[in-house]
């Protein structure tokens, strides 16, 4: 299998194709988005989202820990560098602010473009 990127304005979208593949969405990190993702019966494997500016309580960034919690990937990308509900802008300008501990094992990190590391991850599997 091809590792595949799918971007999501929305993480409301997700569904099962999705498994495996690396997703790049608009949504913000908050909990109810990473709940799209933890309803799927097989997981992605990486999701990145949108950090919203982390507000109060880290509320835009607090599916971090609940998809890694699950084994799921996950990173958001600044607020200041790609518009919130544009996945193709988060893909080509975003900046990695957060991790999870399982992203970070992946190579994603705080400061690398988002389009960098989408890149590694899908070619990664195709020259296995």
């Amino acid at each position: 299998m091809n590792r595949q990127l799918v971007l999501l304005d929305s993480i409301a979208l997700v569904d099962e194709t999705a498994a495996g593949h690396v997703i790049v969405s608009g949504s913000h990190g908050g909990s109810s988005a990473a709940q799209f993702v933890l309803d799927l019966k097989a997981f992605p494997l990486v999701v990145f989202y949108n950090d919203a500016g982390v507000g109060k309580a880290n509320a835009g960034i607090v599916g971090l820990d609940m998809l890694g919690s699950a084994g799921v990937a996950c990173a958001t990308y600044s607020h200041t560098s790609a518009c919130i509900g544009d996945a193709r802008d988060g893909l080509e300008n975003g900046v990695v602010s957060h991790t999870n501990s399982l992203a970070a094992i992946l190579g994603v990190s705080p400061g690398a473009k988002v389009s960098d590391v989408v890149n590694a991850l899908c070619r990664e599997i195709d020259s296995v």
